[in-house]
């Protein structure tokens, strides 16, 4: 039975997301709140993210959202220092250079989400699934299935960049450690930090910009595990919120995400839309504090 409900709740996505954006979030919305979307009056940052895919100024999203070209943007903003070194660029699976790639690296396509290889051995990857995986994602429509419009408008393309390394970070964590700054027009407020990543769950906490602790802010679930105690002050801390707040400027709100290794920062991504707009890991007392943050 479970499956029979999966499969139809795919086909209506699937459906509204090229039909009706508006009419799917508003679904997810209920689905994931147990709540109507307040379209008029939108109060929590999930009901402004929303509220923003279709009454805000996207214009620039779907070039800051493509992890290829928001590299110039990072770079024009004055941190091309803190971008992770580009490999190779693909429009095609059928082109990639395998032969010319390192051992270690990590590949992923410029429009989607989670679908990152992660190669720590070329030797031992097979290079004839992957291809087919990488031709399947780059024809995939991401933004589609959660009513993320500004996702279709990127011309996708696959990017290899270098792999960093996760033992030379200030905690022993499985994966990189994600610092996620939540900005607003230039003014970063929050930070949600993410290690010990898998495929079926990571450790999750939010710290202030005095770095400290609230697991007050945070919803454990399956998925999303909260932390049972804080973790170090990134060293590189400073650098992060100093580039953060150049680079969301005159956005109400965006995501920018960095990584540590070596002490030094490496910028990770901007991301508009966190979680499509339905988190499920932030309190009802975050979500509206956020909420209180983005000016529309």
């Amino acid at each position: 039975m479970k499956v029979i409900t999966k499969f139809f709740w795919n086909l209506v996505y699937t459906f509204l997301g090229r039909i009706s954006p508006k009419t799917l979030a508003s679904i997810h919305y209920r689905r994931s709140t147990g709540k109507s979307l307040n379209w008029k009056k939108p109060q929590s940052l999930d009901e402004k993210i929303n509220w923003l895919k279709f009454y805000g100024d996207t214009s620039r999203w779907s070039e800051l959202a493509d992890k290829y070209r928001v590299r110039e943007y990072v770079a024009n903003c004055g941190f091309e220092n803190m971008l992770v070194p580009l490999i190779g660029k693909w429009d095609k699976a059928e082109d990639i250079e395998w032969d010319k790639l390192p051992n270690q690296f990590v590949m992923k396509t410029n429009h989607g989400s989670g679908d990152a290889l992660i190669c720590k051995d070329k030797q031992s990857l097979d290079t004839k699934y992957w291809t087919a995986e990488f031709s399947r994602l780059l024809s995939s429509k991401f933004g589609r299935f959660m009513g993320e419009p500004h996702y279709d408008k990127i011309v996708p393309c696959i990017i290899v960049e270098t792999l960093l390394d996760n033992t030379k970070q200030r905690i022993n964590s499985t994966s990189l450690v994600d610092y996620k700054i939540w900005t607003f027009d230039g003014k970063p407020a929050y930070i949600f930090v993410c290690h010990n990543r898998t495929k079926d769950s990571l450790i999750v906490g939010v710290y202030d910009l005095d770095w400290n602790f609230h697991p007050e802010f945070s919803v454990s679930t399956p998925h999303y595990i909260l932390s049972d105690q804080p973790i170090p002050r990134p060293h590189s801390l400073d650098a992060m919120l100093n580039a953060a707040s150049r680079l969301s400027k005159g956005f109400p709100e965006v995501r920018v995400d960095f990584y540590e290794v070596d002490d030094k920062p490496y910028f990770g991504e901007m991301t508009f839309t966190a979680s499509a707009g339905f988190i499920s890991y932030y309190s009802p007392k975050f979500q509206n504090l956020l909420g209180s943050l983005v000016k529309l």
